[in-house]
């Protein structure tokens, strides 16, 4: 149970939602999935229970992602979560309300935002506040970003990938695509219906992802069997697919990343750039961890790239930020 004044950072994310308690740590890691009856509206399951229903349910019952590239895209469903995990956290009889930081990703707009911070504030908040990704993902990869030194953070969600230059507590330098895991997946379904007439959903083409998948091509020499269903007969059917099938699969994507990384290292100050020559590029995100994508933006850009604590990261740094409200006021957003 939180007692009075407990912080909570939340990295709400289209993939995963991540719950960090100040003391604690990161206290959940689920899948943004909530399962609902459609004839009555009830919701039957929330996280790791509703993904087991994706692309399994029958007709009455749909599982679904309610947020969609890192904004909400089903209001009621998304509040629903929120309270959901909030309440895991504090108990549902709590008397004491917590100040919750959620992260969004650069460039989402106004109204995106109040959907945001509303939701926050129905699922239980005292106080709700916003902040950008990478700013929390810096905060969680330890880095001191109230220093007048560059420090640039990459981070890779499943709707979106956030690419920012930080210094003196704000982003000098961003720019934000709708790539990460969840493009990955599709092309992954995309190349093995083109290649081998078969249709596999969402969830088969994310254990492919996890399992061999890789953008290089040197990367895993590993196969794997991928169960689906023959678009010629219609019934069931096993391939193996190979590590260098993937790469080919996805590296259309990672190469978009890579663009963006580079366009924004081009409009970096040229102090902040030798900074960063210096430090690194800090990955995180659920996205980093594809095999060989830390090599090949390394490879591409002659910067060091660092990726610990990937999926975490962001959501500690949610938490810390309550932490560091002076230092960050200018850069969050406030339910007031």
């Amino acid at each position: 149970m939180l007692g009075l004044g407990q912080d909570i950072g939340i990295d709400l994310g289209t993939a995963n939602t991540l719950v960090y308690v100040k003391g604690r740590g990161v206290v959940i890691r689920e899948p943004s999935v909530v399962a609902l009856d459609q004839n009555t509206g009830k919701v039957l399951a929330y996280g790791s229970e509703a993904r087991r229903m994706l692309g399994r349910t029958p007709g009455n019952i749909v599982a679904m992602r309610p947020l969609r590239e890192g904004v909400i895209a089903y209001y009621d469903v998304t509040e629903s979560m929120l309270r959901y995990f909030l309440s895991r956290v504090s108990g549902r009889a709590s008397l004491f309300k917590p100040r919750v930081m959620v992260c969004i990703p650069i460039g989402v707009t106004s109204v995106e935002k109040r959907a945001v911070l509303e939701a926050a504030g129905v699922a239980g908040a005292r106080k709700a506040y916003l902040i950008e990704e990478p700013l929390a993902a810096a905060l969680g990869a330890g880095l001191d970003i109230s220093d007048a030194s560059g420090s640039m953070v990459v981070d890779i969600g499943g709707g979106t990938a956030d690419v920012a230059v930080l210094s003196l507590g704000g982003i000098v330098v961003s720019a934000s695509i709708r790539a990460g895991g969840d493009k990955f997946d599709e092309a992954l379904v995309r190349y093995m219906k083109k290649q081998h007439n078969l249709a596999i959903g969402e969830r088969t083409a994310e254990e492919i992802k996890i399992g061999i998948g890789t953008v290089d091509p040197q990367g895993r020499p590993k196969t794997m069997e991928v169960r689906g269903r023959d678009l010629v007969t219609g019934l069931p059917r096993t391939v193996e697919l190979s590590s260098e099938e993937t790469h080919e699969a996805v590296f259309e994507v990672a190469a978009s990343i890579v663009d963006t990384v580079k366009g924004v290292l081009e409009r970096t100050p040229p102090e902040l750039a030798s900074d960063i020559l210096e430090k690194g590029i800090v990955m995180t995100g659920g996205g980093a961890l594809l095999d060989g994508l830390d090599r090949l933006l390394a490879r591409q850009t002659q910067v060091p790239v660092v990726a610990e604590d990937a999926l975490s990261c962001v959501a500690v740094g949610t938490g810390k930020a309550l932490d560091s409200l002076d230092l960050l006021e200018r850069q969050l957003v406030t339910s007031g």
